[in-house]
């Protein structure tokens, strides 16, 4: 599937599914089966449990995540059963989405009795600009600071 914003409408639909049958109150781990169970009956391509290598700055590999479900090659899916989604849960998908070099990421949480469901994108582009920004306004900074 090419078009990424389908493929989180459907992954969404297909959880929300997976929500309103099953409600809250499971093992992460059963949502996730449930999740990759209805995802193969829809004709999805996935991998649970898929590694996730994060390299430093010169190349050494220092760690690896394993994210819940890479879709199509092209989304990570990070599950979580909390009472409510927290920043904690929106920087590891980030991180994964940074380390992997893919761009979009669904954060989904199955522990509330409200369905959660949040979508990231991860630009490197981006994120060298929004750099070069900081850097540029906090050499003004030093400069403004240096002429009085």
């Amino acid at each position: 599937m090419k078009d990424v914003k389908a493929l989180c409408d459907r992954v969404r639909q297909i959880a929300y599914d997976i929500h309103v049958y099953h409600g809250h109150g499971h093992l992460e781990k059963v949502y996730e089966n449930a999740l990759a169970h209805r995802l193969m009956k829809a004709g999805v391509k996935f991998k649970q449990q898929h590694p996730i290598n994060v390299f430093d700055e010169d190349g050494t590999l220092i760690g690896e995540y394993l994210a819940d479900l890479l879709i199509e090659d092209s989304l990570i899916v990070e599950l979580k059963t909390a009472r409510t989604l927290a920043p904690d849960h929106e920087a590891q998908v980030l991180g994964y989405l940074k380390s992997s070099r893919l761009e979009h990421g669904l954060l989904i949480n199955f522990g509330s009795y409200k369905f959660e469901i949040r979508k990231f994108a991860w630009s490197e582009q981006v994120q060298k600009s929004k750099a070069g920004l900081v850097s540029c306004l906090i050499s003004v900074l030093f400069a403004s600071f240096a002429v009085k």
